[in-house]
């Protein structure tokens, strides 16, 4: 996890070394039977399987062993954590897999002010760039969309370790309460549509929970309630107001709206560009229906599409189709399409021992795939594998210890 955002290549070494740590037991059948026996991680594995077996008709051979190696993660993710209980890191209590949230939060935050130096020490042309669809500078080499969604993911954790601790040690309660609060206004100030949506998702979602169900030891007073659903109503206003970046981002959103609606073509424009990816992939997808075009031709027969039907289109605006559900139906036809979306409905059909953080992650996820690629980068699929299995074993159910009824006499 650290290595996430320090290195790329130690990123790798330790992702590998974890997986072979996992084998390191004698129970390797009862491991390939737990994976096989898990909707999550077999399907999980899928977003691996599709692309692997589209090789049998792509014609770019490279381009297609480039993406299954940045795929492989997706299949041996899922394998290591179906590692049996007993065996090596897979006897991980509760608590500590909750330290490892701990630990994430102090990754995330420590980015954050990262971010905000190099931020403060050049304000004023930051704040202008963000007119322009530029962005501050971030972890994962600049990559802000995956690093606003990771913000999101520690919002979420630490307003939930803020209220399971507010009786039994308020002094952690509020660090974790000052430490949401500050990732909520750098949030705002990366101004990243990805990580905001996220965000605004996981608060509605925690205002419904709130008001409609019974969370037994997690109670909230109807004051509290009433003041959160006022945060969020007014939060937008206010930044827009007081956060320069947040606001020029807004701008930018708003001049683009055009472009993006009638996915005119605009060199530079962004949202136009997605818009226009996502219709090349919808096209090729209709081509193809029954196989796709293979996932190694996806870029070349976009290119392809964007000649004919956008000649005047710059090369650098040449970009795969900006949505994971248009690749993988791209790249597999109707087939892909739809196993991919099966593979987005599968968590929300595992028991948890809390199926609020569970569903708001997994939510956050599967929309941010809506008009993102994460799964074509390395630092996507790593976030994405990891992160939902990480909190798939830290919510396990806890066993039920049968009681033994006494004899009689």
């Amino acid at each position: 996890m650290a290595a996430l955002f320090f290195s790329r290549a130690v990123l790798s070494v330790s992702m590998i070394a974890f997986v072979a740590f996992s084998f390191f037991h004698t129970g390797i059948k009862r491991q390939l039977f737990h994976f096989i026996s898990s909707p999550l991680l077999w399907g999980m594995s899928l977003l691996f399987f599709i692309p692997f077996l589209s090789g049998l008709w792509s014609g770019d051979k490279k381009e297609w062993a480039e993406i299954v190696l940045i795929k492989l993660p997706l299949l041996m993710l899922p394998l290591a954590f179906a590692a049996p209980s007993g065996s090596n890191w897979n006897q991980l209590q509760k608590k500590q897999w909750e330290r490892l949230g701990y630990f994430f939060i102090l990754l995330v935050t420590a980015a954050t002010c990262w971010c905000m130096f190099h931020y403060l020490s050049n304000a004023t042309e930051i704040n202008e760039s963000y007119l322009q669809a530029k962005s501050i500078v971030t972890p994962l080499e600049n990559d802000h969309v995956r690093f606003s969604w990771l913000v999101s993911v520690g919002i979420l954790l630490a307003g939930w370790f803020c209220i399971v601790n507010r009786k039994e040690n308020k002094l952690f309660s509020s660090l974790f309460a000052f430490v949401a609060l500050w990732l909520i206004i750098f949030l705002h100030i990366l101004a990243a549509r990805t990580g905001l949506i996220s965000f605004y998702i996981m608060a509605i979602g925690s205002v419904g929970w709130f008001f409609l169900k019974k969370p037994g030891s997690v109670s909230i007073a109807w004051y509290y309630r009433l003041s959160i659903i006022m945060a969020i109503i007014v939060l937008p206003f206010v930044a827009y107001k007081v956060i320069p970046t947040f606001q020029n981002r807004v701008k930018y959103i708003l001049y683009d709206k055009e472009f993006f609606r009638k996915a005119h073509y605009l060199p530079g424009s962004t949202d136009g560009v997605r818009i226009i990816s996502i219709k090349a992939g919808w096209a090729m997808m209709q081509e193809q229906p029954a196989t796709g075009t293979g996932f190694g031709d996806v870029l070349i027969k976009a290119k392809k599409w964007y000649r004919e039907n956008y000649p005047q289109m710059i090369e650098a605006d040449k970009i795969l189709p900006s949505s994971e559900w248009m690749i993988y139906g791209a790249g597999c036809g109707w087939p892909g399409f739809i196993l991919f979306s099966l593979v987005m409905l599968i968590p929300f059909f595992i028991k948890t021992s809390n199926s609020f953080l569970w569903w708001l992650l997994n939510s956050t996820a599967a929309c941010s795939f809506l008009f993102d690629i994460g799964l074509e980068v390395q630092f996507g699929v790593f976030i994405y594998a990891f992160t939902i299995l990480w909190w798939w074993q830290w919510l396990q159910p806890l066993p039920v210890i049968p009681i033994e009824k006494e004899s009689a006499g």
